[in-house]
C-alpha cells in the first residue's frame, strides 16, 4: 500500500517518514489513506470516466493539468494542486505522466496505461524482458489457457515485469491468485507488439495460448 507523501524543501516529494536524499522529515502533503483515495479517483477519471469527471482527453489521453486539479478540488474539499502533483510524481507504478510544457493549458497530464476509453498512446520503446507475468483468479485459468489473454474491458492486455507485481495484481481478483508466465521473447520473434508503459507494466493486444504457461509456486 502506498505510504504518506511528504515534501522536502531541497528534494521535493517523497514517500515515507524521511527524505531518502537528506534524511530530513519534511512536511506532510497527504496521508496514505487519502493518497490511495485520490490515486484511485484520478486513475478512473483519466482511464475510464473522463466525461463524468468533467475532463476532455485528446487522442493520446492528455488533459490540461489545471483541469484535473479543478476536478479533484471540486470532488474532495481537502485536496489541492500540491496533493494532485504529489500523487502524480510519486506513483509507485508510474500510472501517470505529466508534461509541464510552458504552463497553463500546455501543462498536461494523462494515465500512462489502462484505458477503457478510446485513446492511442505511443510506444515508449526500450527493451522488453524475455519473460513477463500476469496474475489472475484461479477460476479464469482454464479459459485463459484455452483462449489466451484478451483485453476484456480495457484496450490492451496488461503484463508485469515481476512475479511479485503480477501476484499483487491478481490479488485484486482472488485471495489465492495464479501467476502465468508469458514467453515475451517468442511473441517478439513472431512479430507481436509489446510496449512498456509506466515503470514496470507492459501492454499488448492479446496473448495467444501458445505463449502462456502456469507458473508453479
Amino acid at each position: 500500500m502506498p505510504d504518506e507523501i511528504r515534501t522536502c524543501d531541497s528534494h521535493g516529494f517523497f514517500e515515507g517518514q524521511s527524505c531518502p536524499d537528506c534524511e530530513l522529515e519534511g512536511a506532510q502533503v497527504i496521508d496514505g489513506s487519502r493518497r490511495r483515495q485520490l490515486s484511485k479517483f484520478m486513475s478512473g477519471a483519466l482511464r475510464h470516466f473522463p466525461d463524468d469527471a468533467g475532463l476532455e482527453l485528446d487522442g493520446a489521453g492528455w488533459t490540461p493539468f489545471p483541469s484535473l486539479v479543478n476536478t479533484v478540488e471540486s470532488t474532495y474539499g481537502w485536496a489541492d494542486r500540491e496533493t494532485v502533483d504529489a500523487v502524480v510524481v510519486t506513483d509507485p507504478k508510474g500510472r501517470f505522466e505529466r508534461d509541464p510544457g510552458t504552463g497553463g493549458d500546455a501543462d498536461r497530464v494523462r494515465a500512462a496505461y489502462g484505458h477503457s476509453v478510446d485513446v492511442s498512446i505511443e510506444d515508449e520503446g526500450g527493451p522488453v524482458p524475455d519473460t513477463l507475468y500476469h496474475g489472475t483468479a484461479p477460476r479464469h485459468l482454464s479459459a485463459i489457457l484455452t483462449e489466451g489473454l484478451r483485453p476484456m474491458n480495457r484496450q490492451r492486455v496488461h503484463l508485469s515485469a515481476s512475479v511479485e507485481t503480477a501476484r499483487a495484481v491478481g490479488r485484486r481478483h482472488a485471495d489465492d491468485p495464479v501467476v502465468l508466465r508469458i514467453d515475451a521473447a517468442a511473441m517478439d520473434a513472431d512479430g507481436h507488439d509489446i510496449a512498456k508503459r509506466g515503470k514496470a507494466t507492459y501492454t499488448t493486444d492479446r496473448v495467444s495460448p501458445q505463449y502462456l504457461s502456469k507458473r508453479d509456486g
